[in-house]
């Protein structure tokens, strides 16, 4: 960005905000502007669109000069390597809140890092689209910190990484599915094929599973005191963001109801319940309960399952055996003595200790999932999160709002029979109340 280009910027800014202010004010005051303050606007307004034609044609100089070479002809150019850094010149995600609340308070320069890739995402209510002007709808959060929120969506207790997904760029995507299987009645079958037999042709029976985006998003007034401390807001902000998003995602993977939000892998028909033993006591957990939830999975599932449980769920599996040896490993288990870490495997396979799963004894109490059987889909470039200083600009508040698009479903819509015997499949497991 030429040097010439960021000053048109910032001079374009600048009468934005005080025509901004201006309209606050009348706003604020419950009447109509007077006649003075209308001339006022509209010379605010034709300024403007004079810097908006200074900032069209100075671009458009660029581009020329880029395209033909001759960029020395105007003599030494200024470039900005920030444009190319994903931090945008920002240390912290502290320091880039701080620029946008310092932004905002008469007579301060809005730091020209905050103009740096557009500066601005949306338009406020009443004005035009200003890619200039962050103040009108918002800075547009530099893209390393967004990413930053991401990867702390996706810790060791995200289920998303356990589904089969896709990213996509537009809104929506369908994906044809076989729902057959090798010993059923239709769909692509083989046949032992006598001397001058005629063949048995057979064709596939394909459906088509449609996904839309669907949006959640975080909505946070942060008080001016909060803006006043960086690394406060560093630590702060990402994390309550992340975590909130990442359980969201996770509740809606495994239990969403569809209207507005993806259809969660137990929500749908595919789900198998495993009941409790004969004569088994009430709060109770047997060994042969987990087995028997081990048996219901399809071939091929055992090596993508994962148990998900609840907290009080523990008690019962440290003390569960087959014969003397225990069937719950926590990590790190010692000899003669028992480690606390609520991790490890259970019957061979990863256990996730998670207030999604009902407390125990309850239906639901334990589950068993191979997610690999769940299709998602998410938005390209992960999480997109932008700052605004109106919206509760009367309360001393600005507002940070972060979006994650997503959309699932089970790739089955009901229990998978097999060739032998009357006892359905399924990826998706859970135990009956005990």
């Amino acid at each position: 960005m030429s040097k010439q280009l960021r000053e048109h910027q910032a001079r374009k800014t600048a009468l934005v905000k005080e025509a901004r202010a201006l309209t606050d004010l009348v706003a604020s005051q419950d009447r109509d502007m007077t006649d003075d303050e209308v001339t006022a606007f509209e010379a605010l307004r034709t300024r403007i669109d004079s810097a908006s034609t200074a900032i069209d044609r100075e671009a458009a100089l660029i581009a020329d000069e880029s395209r033909i070479g001759l960029a020395t002809l105007a003599g030494p150019s200024v470039t900005d390597n920030r444009q190319a850094d994903p931090l945008h010149g920002f240390r912290t995600m502290g320091e880039f809140v701080q620029a946008v609340f310092q932004a905002e308070k008469p007579g301060k320069n809005i730091d020209e890092r905050l103009l740096i890739g557009g500066g601005r995402n949306a338009a406020a209510p009443g004005t035009f689209s200003n890619e200039a002007a962050g103040q009108d709808g918002g800075f547009l959060v530099p893209p390393q910190f967004s990413q930053e929120i991401f990867k702390l969506s996706l810790g060791e207790d995200s289920l998303l990484p356990l589904t089969d997904n896709v990213e996509i760029s537009g809104n929506s995507m369908a994906f044809p599915k076989d729902e057959t299987t090798p010993w059923g009645t239709n769909g692509i079958r083989a046949y032992w094929q006598g001397e001058a037999a005629t063949a048995v042709a057979t064709k596939p029976v394909l459906g088509l599973a449609t996904l839309r985006l669907k949006k959640l998003m975080a909505l946070v007034p942060t008080t001016d005191e909060l803006l006043d401390d960086a690394n406060a807001l560093t630590s702060y902000l990402p994390e309550k963001v992340a975590l909130s998003i990442r359980w969201k995602t996770n509740e809606s993977i495994l239990f969403g109801a569809g209207n507005g939000v993806p259809i969660g892998a137990l929500a749908a028909g595919a789900t198998v319940t495993v009941a409790k033993e004969t004569g088994q006591a009430t709060q109770t957990l047997v060994a042969q309960n987990l087995a028997k939830m081990i048996a219901r999975l399809p071939t091929g599932s055992f090596a993508n399952a994962v148990w998900i449980v609840n907290n009080d769920v523990l008690p019962a599996l440290f003390t569960l055996t087959l014969g003397n040896y225990p069937i719950y490993m926590p990590m790190g288990l010692t000899v003669g003595g028992i480690q606390a870490s609520p991790y490890g495997t259970l019957l061979g396979r990863p256990v996730f200790v998670s207030q999604h799963a009902n407390t125990f004894s309850s239906q639901g109490d334990i589950l068993l999932v191979d997610l690999k059987y769940y299709q998602t889909i998410t938005k390209a470039g992960g999480m997109q999160t932008a700052t605004s200083m109106h919206l509760y600009f009367d309360a001393d508040l600005t507002a940070f709002r972060t979006t994650f698009r997503m959309d699932g479903q089970s790739k089955i819509v009901a229990p998978i029979s097999p060739a032998k015997g009357s006892t359905t499949m399924s990826p998706f497991i859970q135990l009956a109340a005990r």
